[in-house]
């Protein structure tokens, strides 16, 4: 079993850093692998089937904690004591069959691997909330000295360099360090997924409802997407292209992207806490067991710590109940160079967001949804009752958490851009 030290402040024992990242592996979009962490918090509910995950996982994982050799156990029910920070990485590989999925990789118009997606998950301990914080690629930022691939020594550390160069410099790793460089937070685990193994668990989830604004949105030339104003289920292909468009929305940048992605997160992290998934064992498992299967085939890369599936199951009965309204998306903030190629960060309204986070505070939003003008918030939508029996407080609504006051929540800065999972936007098309 990996060595383990005691986080000063965090009341919990966190896995040691050379347990937490041994993934080298391409990697592509963070938004599947929420879907993974959720569903299997979905899937743990029912003992019998967390207990067919755990067992298949088992076979498939080589850093999992075998918790007795000779008679396995099911995982606890659980759920995980104090907080956890995880870091999922995208990169823009061409490897395999992901090629193709690439109009740039297709052409060879692009060199190397870059985290072209950034997102540090926040859970929190009691009370429960989730923050999901998505760091602009493009933005300027120092990268530490990281240790090479093969052993064999050092990068040297660079004063500032486009944050999305970090993994072309030791991988998963080196972006982790720059990230718990720039936000000062400690991150336990880190997770990959590659664009086949996005497709394949949008398909699992049995899709996700999008909105799109008037005129709807069309790039022929980068990612082939064209989308109709109105609603729309994307799997597949095309929830991954959506993922990834930026020209045709907003103001055809990344920032504008970001918070495409954030409508779809949002989207999806309201399915997964619906009827329509977790009243459903057999797309629970289906869900469970494709993400073993982009597991074994490469497509999906846990950090050792991650990859012992009884943590996975007490990480999702964390968040498994969190009111829509403390599950926030944001981007960190920024403000564009003058040429607006690159973005500086807002460093002062970032502090007043990760200061909210070590406080466990309930966060409000002040600022737009997007940074890049690539959504309008459009309407709320109702919490569905728990799905674990809890003692409800006279006079609360399901689902939320009777015990804050309104009164105080934080108000975020108002260069903090994103959204809740209790807000529907609709994507807006570039130069609307």
């Amino acid at each position: 079993m990996p060595s383990a030290r005691r986080t000063p402040g965090r009341g919990r024992v966190t896995l040691a850093r050379h347990g937490v990242l041994q993934t080298r592996h391409p990697l592509v979009s963070i938004l599947a692998m929420l879907g993974v962490v959720l569903g299997v918090v979905a899937v743990s509910a029912t003992g019998i089937t967390a207990y067919n995950v755990w067992a298949a996982a088992q076979t498939v994982v080589d850093n999992a904690v075998v918790l007795d050799a000779d008679k396995p156990l099911p995982p606890s029910l659980d759920a995980i004591e104090g907080g956890v920070n995880l870091l999922m990485v995208g990169t823009d590989s061409c490897e395999g069959e992901n090629a193709k999925l690439s109009t740039a990789c297709m052409a060879g118009d692009t060199d190397g691997e870059r985290n072209d997606v950034t997102m540090l998950v926040h859970i929190s301990d009691e009370p429960r909330r989730v923050t999901v914080v998505s760091f602009p690629r493009d933005m300027l930022e120092p990268i530490p000295s990281c240790p090479k691939e093969d052993g064999s020594g050092n990068y040297s550390a660079m004063a500032s360099q486009k944050l999305n160069v970090s993994y072309s410099y030791g991988g998963l790793t080196c972006t982790v360090m720059t990230i718990e460089a720039i936000t000062k937070q400690e991150i336990d685990f880190a997770a990959a997924i590659r664009w086949s193994g996005v497709i394949a668990m949008s398909d699992a989830i049995g899709g996700v409802d999008v909105c799109i604004g008037e005129g709807g949105i069309s790039d022929p030339e980068h990612t082939g997407l064209t989308l109709s104003e109105g609603e729309h289920t994307l799997q597949g292909w095309e929830a991954l292209q959506f993922l990834r468009i930026r020209h045709g929305i907003g103001n055809g940048s990344d920032l504008g992207r970001i918070s495409n992605q954030q409508q779809f997160m949002s989207s999806m992290v309201r399915k997964l806490q619906s009827d329509a998934v977790l009243a459903d064992p057999a797309r629970l498992l289906t869900l469970a067991t494709t993400a073993i299967g982009q597991m074994q085939k490469g497509e999906l890369k846990l950090s050792s710590g991650l990859a012992n599936p009884t943590l996975m199951v007490q990480i999702a009965m964390a968040v498994k109940n969190v009111p829509f309204e403390d599950i926030v998306f944001v981007q960190y903030p920024t403000r564009y160079s003058d040429d607006a190629l690159r973005v500086y960060p807002v460093t002062e309204a970032a502090d007043q967001l990760f200061a909210a986070l070590e406080a466990n505070e309930p966060l409000t939003l002040t600022g737009d949804p997007s940074q890049g003008g690539g959504v309008e918030v459009t309407g709320e939508v109702v919490q569905p009752e728990p799905t674990t029996e809890a003692t409800p407080t006279p006079g609360a609504s399901p689902g939320t958490d009777a015990t804050t006051d309104p009164q105080q929540r934080v108000e975020l800065p108002s260069d903090i851009a994103g959204q809740t999972a209790d807000q529907t936007t609709c994507t807006v098309r570039e130069g609307k």
